[in-house]
């Protein structure tokens, strides 16, 4: 069920309810701004991953400043995005359902759908799915440069789905999807730098072999925050997929050095309990802040840590010295993931100079289908 939403424009940070999850609109149009130039002055196309807004307000946000579409992982996000208004949508993900495959389909009556293949079997099903449908859809086929997830190896085999793509009166071969996931968080610049030249090289043969048998390569998709740099400067890759710039988040954040993004994107807790000196409580847990990739980290508060979660609480710990927090003082913290902790909201609270200035809703909250 949507929640109301925790806050009304005017408002200042002290009157949100809590949790919330709080966008500081300075930091983020900073984000927005700075990657859009940096493709600009590559040359390459931005194609940003709505995986991590979830909104079609972002999204147009984003395309405003020269985006060339969005990416998905689910057919429920491009149906969000799609009817919000977003006219060129890529799922850079694989779609063996029959009816998802029919839904994507009808998508492509409104906007450019593209979507990603690894299995020869798998083309037919797209093929049937459009020509039912009456809509032509463009098919990229993802390759395997390191991420060990979906993605065939570089050979034959790309080549065979690739023609087969080609050879279908309703699909239109679109390219290559090469996304090294791993990459983004490996610490060091050194270990990125060698993870991308390898997948480079792959993608590069791959874009080759194709060429050999006359199909070429209007995509090459792949990208993140953590590499977005190398990608640009590679030669090969033609799009950027980045999709955490817009917010950053703790775990981004422990990258040496750490991308160039501004911290945008927190959730706002309130002060519950404060039983001891050295310990205070918040209302924000495990139900409010994602911590696959570690707990979350207080901002602009020194000596106080967030050191443990439950359901509904967290734990600050606090350091010798350090001030003692107020019942129902507000903290601000930074996700340790931020694309799941956006999916724990259905509203973003826009922040500038400490007060509301907007609210739009987290649109495909929970769109996993």
């Amino acid at each position: 069920m949507l929640q109301n939403p925790p806050a009304e424009p005017g408002m200042s940070l002290d009157e949100i309810d809590t949790p919330a999850l709080v966008v500081d609109l300075d930091a983020f149009e900073y984000n927005l701004n700075f990657m859009a130039a940096q493709a600009a002055a590559a040359g390459v196309k931005l194609r940003p991953h709505a995986k991590t807004h979830k909104s079609p307000v972002i999204a147009l946000m984003q395309m405003a400043r020269g985006a060339v579409g969005q990416c998905v992982q689910k057919v429920a996000e491009a149906e969000i995005l799609a009817w919000g208004g977003v006219k060129d949508i890529l799922v850079s993900n694989e779609v063996v359902s029959p009816r998802k495959l029919a839904r994507l389909a009808a998508l492509a009556h409104i906007a450019k759908i593209s979507v990603c293949v690894d299995n020869a079997t798998i083309v037919p099903a797209i093929e049937a799915a459009a020509r039912a449908s009456g809509a032509n859809l463009n098919v990229l086929v993802e390759i395997e440069v390191g991420a060990e997830r979906c993605g065939i190896a570089a050979g034959q085999s790309v080549i065979t789905i690739a023609q087969a793509i080609a050879a279908s009166p309703h699909l239109t071969f679109g390219g290559l999807q090469a996304y090294h996931g791993r990459a983004q968080h490996q610490r060091t610049p050194q270990e990125r730098a060698q993870s991308i030249a390898q997948a480079t090289e792959i993608t590069a043969s791959v874009v080759s072999d194709l060429a050999a048998v006359g199909l070429n390569c209007p995509i090459v998709g792949g990208a993140g925050t953590g590499t977005f740099a190398l990608e640009a400067g590679s030669g090969v890759f033609t799009e950027l997929q980045v999709g955490s710039y817009i917010f950053m988040d703790a775990d981004y954040g422990r990258n040496t050095p750490p991308p160039p993004f501004q911290n945008a994107l927190f959730v706002l807790a309130s002060v519950m309990s404060a039983p001891t000196p050295d310990r205070a409580v918040v209302d924000a847990g495990l139900k409010a802040v994602a911590v696959d990739s570690g707990l979350p980290v207080v901002w602009n508060r020194p000596g106080v840590t967030y050191s443990g979660a439950s359901d509904e609480h967290g734990t600050l710990s606090l350091e010798p010295g350090t001030p003692l927090l107020a019942l129902d003082e507000r903290v601000l913290l930074i996700p340790g993931h931020c694309d799941p902790t956006v999916d724990r909201y259905d509203w973003y609270v826009g922040v500038r100079n400490n007060r509301v200035e907007r609210v739009w809703p987290v649109a495909a909250r929970g769109a996993m289908g």
